[in-house]
């Protein structure tokens, strides 16, 4: 099989379609972007007519489905909303669904009522923690009525033993988990031990990343240090690899901070990324039970105008870690918002790895001057340098933090910041939306091998209750072109979404709302039309003609059953 018959045709459009875009890059400006439309638009009608969508809600009330956490060796997903905490199978989260009813105590109702909180919204046991303990058990923590509580839920050992109870009294969450359920809480266990980035009091004025759980002392960032944390929220935290030596690794917090300037204004919204390391036990004269390898760094997700102005989308809303054999191939993304008074917008910005570790072994922020203003530290750092974990690659002679010299705990005390900040991946967004009706909330990505080379996949969840699903197309100008092959209506009273996750072994996404939880496939190769230049000008990763129909890709060049392809995938 030739070209595909008609195919020169429809990639004339196609071709200027692009061209028009780049032009229009130059002559508006960010600001005035055309919005791409979809390829593809499928109601949520079109989607519960299919065999490639499943939806899942305890009731119609909002429930706040926002935590949800993945078992891919036991086909489970655990998850958290409010007084429930839910056990679905990942093939098919409708069938056999297990359920825990935990709700906040009728007291800690009632006082949270008196002390003037919202009924519907605050006073329930908001499941904002949930953590694999071991093979047989979860970690879990609520909001419980605005005061927080933690409990072992016995999962079972296997799956088909249908095992899904609390196996615990309830202990104190302070720590552990937000009293707001409307406040962010992010949490990773390791070891044994959570850490968690919330706020420790109930007036939330305390914020805090917290080591809890453990046999060893629990240790937390410096208390009311703004230099540390300055009224932050907390997007997600993540364990990642730094070299061959385990103790090496550190764990990261992404989270967006309100800055304030000398006279105790309220200034900007920067996205952060802090990180430190699992072993840290505190310092032995100063930083008693605090990090001593607490520092941080500014993420900027930003377009630069051709008048020279820089167009800043500053609020981290949520990140996807897309993993690689080597850990500095690491690849962060995050969507952003902006906070501009000027315009609406959204963002999707893509981070190696390998820069976030440079801007880390790079100059420390240093405050001098008449007017305190920041520059590169230029004075004698002390050894061994601040940030470093204790027993790695660098440190095999140092055991714990306690045995760090003081100049080094003194020096991370009052230099907690990098002075370099880090950029995105050709320090431009990978994706850009302004004037459109939505805007951006959650980020998934799959590598996907095409039968034209390798893409990533983007799945995006808008505010509006779709999920968008997005490649990029490589761009010599000042953006990257991208093409939004599908939207995909998936809650029908278009409520935010407020999580993804992906099964890249299932195929399938899971997304989130305040009313439930839904499933879909990543790909809908038959939705393209039923004609070879349908298929191929889609541009969909997942699809390719077959020879037959427009039809799942398989990189082996055979699909399950068959034999071969019956002609020459092509792509345009």
């Amino acid at each position: 099989m030739g070209r595909p018959e008609g195919s020169a045709a429809g990639g004339a459009p196609l071709l200027l379609a692009s061209a028009l875009l780049s032009l229009s890059l130059f002559s508006t400006g960010v600001r005035g972007l055309p919005q791409p439309l979809p390829r593809v638009f499928l109601s949520f009608e079109d989607l519960q007519a299919s065999e490639s969508f499943e939806h899942f809600s305890i009731s119609e009330k909002a429930m706040d489905y926002r935590i949800l956490q993945m078992d891919e060796d036991q086909d489970r997903m655990y998850v958290g909303c409010k007084d429930h905490v839910l056990s679905m199978d990942i093939n098919n989260i409708t069938l056999g669904a297990l359920k825990v009813f935990w709700p906040a105590s009728p007291s800690k109702i009632e006082e949270c009522q008196l002390a003037g909180k919202d009924p519907t919204h605050g006073c329930g046991n908001f499941i904002r923690v949930v953590q694999p303990y071991n093979r047989t058990h979860l970690f879990m923590c609520g909001s419980g009525a605005y005061s927080p509580v933690c409990v072992y839920v016995n999962r079972g050992r296997r799956p088909e033993e249908q095992v899904f109870h609390l196996d615990s009294r309830t202990e104190s969450g302070k720590g552990r988990c937000s009293f707001n359920p409307q406040v962010n809480t992010a949490s990773v266990m390791i070891n044994q031990e959570l850490f968690s980035g919330m706020y420790i009091d109930f007036m939330g004025t305390d914020a805090a990343i917290f080591r809890s759980l453990t046999k060893r002392n629990a240790v937390r960032t410096d208390q009311h240090n703004s230099k540390w944390l300055s009224e932050p929220i907390f997007i997600d935290a993540h364990l990642i690899p730094d070299g061959t030596d385990p103790n090496d690794a550190k764990l990261y917090f992404f989270f967006r901070e309100r800055l304030t300037d000398n006279s105790g204004n309220t200034k900007n919204i920067h996205t952060m990324v802090a990180r430190v390391c699992p072993s840290d036990i505190g310092g032995q004269r100063s930083l008693v039970n605090k990090w001593t390898t607490f520092l941080k760094a500014r993420m900027v997700c930003s377009v630069l105008e051709d008048d020279g102005t820089e167009t800043h989308f500053d609020e981290l809303e949520n990140v996807f870690l897309l993993e690689a054999d080597q850990p500095k191939a690491l690849l962060v993304f995050g969507v952003f918002t902006s906070t501009s008074s000027v315009f609406k917008g959204s963002a999707v910005c893509v981070y190696n790895m390998a820069d976030i570790l440079t801007v880390f072994n790079g100059p420390f922020a240093h405050r001098e001057g008449p007017n305190f203003q920041w520059a590169a530290f230029q004075g004698r750092i002390p050894y061994p340098r601040p940030g470093t974990c204790p027993g790695g690659a660098f440190t095999p002679d140092i055991h714990t933090t306690k045995e760090f010299p003081d100049d080094v705990v003194t020096f991370v005390r009052n230099h907690p910041v990098m002075f370099n900040p880090i950029y995105p991946a050709g320090r431009r967004p990978l994706v850009v939306r302004t004037n459109a009706d939505y805007k951006y909330t959650s980020v998934a990505v799959d590598q996907v091998a095409a039968a034209d080379g390798n893409y990533q996949v983007l799945f995006l969840g808008t505010d509006k209750g779709t999920v968008q699903k997005v490649i990029v197309l490589p761009s010599n100008r000042s953006l990257h072109q991208d093409l939004i092959l599908e939207e995909l209506e998936v809650f029908k009273d278009q409520a935010p979404v407020t999580n993804l996750r992906i099964s890249s072994k299932k195929q399938q996404l899971y997304v989130s709302s305040e009313f439930g939880v839904s499933q879909v496939s990543l790909h809908r190769c038959d939705a393209y039309g039923s004609a070879c230049a349908d298929c191929c000008l889609a541009r969909d990763p997942y699809c390719a003609w077959d020879g037959l129909s427009c039809s799942r890709f398989y990189p082996t060049g055979k699909r399950y059953g068959e034999t071969g392809f019956g002609g020459v995938i092509q792509h345009l």
